[in-house]
C-alpha cells in the first residue's frame, strides 16, 4: 500500500479484479491476453518480455549491489 493509496488492506482494487485483468491487453502487442500464457497472448510475447529482462532493458530502481566478499578474497 502507498502513502496514497486508502484501500484498506486486504481489499481488491478495481485494476484486480478478474474481469479487469481478462480485459487488459498483452503488454508486448497489445492483443487480447491467453490464460495459457497471462499476461501474454502467446509463447512469443512471453519470449520477448523474457529476453528484455535477461539483456537488461528492465532495470529496477534502487541502489547498487555491494559484492560479497568471495571465501578467496579474504
Amino acid at each position: 500500500m502507498t502513502a496514497n493509496d486508502n484501500t484498506p488492506p486486504g481489499a481488491r482494487r478495481a485494476q484486480d479484479t478478474p474481469q479487469a485483468k481478462k480485459d487488459r491487453a498483452c503488454p508486448i502487442c497489445g492483443k487480447p491476453r491467453q490464460p495459457r500464457y497471462d499476461p501474454f497472448c502467446s509463447r512469443r510475447c512471453a519470449d520477448v518480455d523474457l529476453h528484455r529482462w535477461l539483456k537488461g532493458n528492465y532495470v529496477i530502481p534502487g541502489e547498487n549491489a555491494h559484492p560479497e566478499p568471495d571465501d578467496e578474497d579474504e
